[in-house]
């Protein structure tokens, strides 16, 4: 069964930012680690784990559904902790971190809007839980 809820009205929205960065993210992380492997392997698989989680969630998003309810949770979750953690650790050792990616230093290079998502993705999941019956 399809809860329309989570991609109707500002969920649309949501579902095409996830969808962007889920394009944009794996096309950079597949270059950088097709050209580059060597430069920075780490940040670039983690990259290409965003793009993953990026596209999990807007699969899910888009699916709606309890179970994909639930999925979309834990992607926004780990995209959260992901985000905190990558955006640490790029601070923290930046030899890691030569070129920026999606993660990197809190997703500033891309107008830190990764940082914001998760939190905008749960805020939408907590407001579409699917209700019990």
């Amino acid at each position: 069964m399809r809860d329309a809820s989570l991609s109707s009205g500002p969920g649309r929205v949501l579902v095409f930012v996830y969808g962007v960065f889920a394009v944009a993210a794996t096309g950079r992380s597949l270059v950088q680690l097709g050209t580059e492997a060597d430069r920075a392997p780490v940040a670039y698989t983690l990259s290409l784990v965003a793009a993953v989680i990026y596209l999990v969630a807007t699969t899910c998003l888009l699916r709606g559904g309890v179970r994909a309810w639930r999925v979309a949770v834990v992607a926004c979750t780990v995209e959260l902790v992901g985000v905190l953690a990558v955006g640490t650790l790029s601070y923290v050792d930046t030899a890691l971190f030569p070129d920026r990616t999606v993660w990197s230093h809190f997703g500033q290079g891309y107008a830190f809007l990764p940082l914001v998502l998760p939190f905008l993705g749960l805020a939408w999941l907590r407001a579409t839980r699917p209700t019990a019956g």
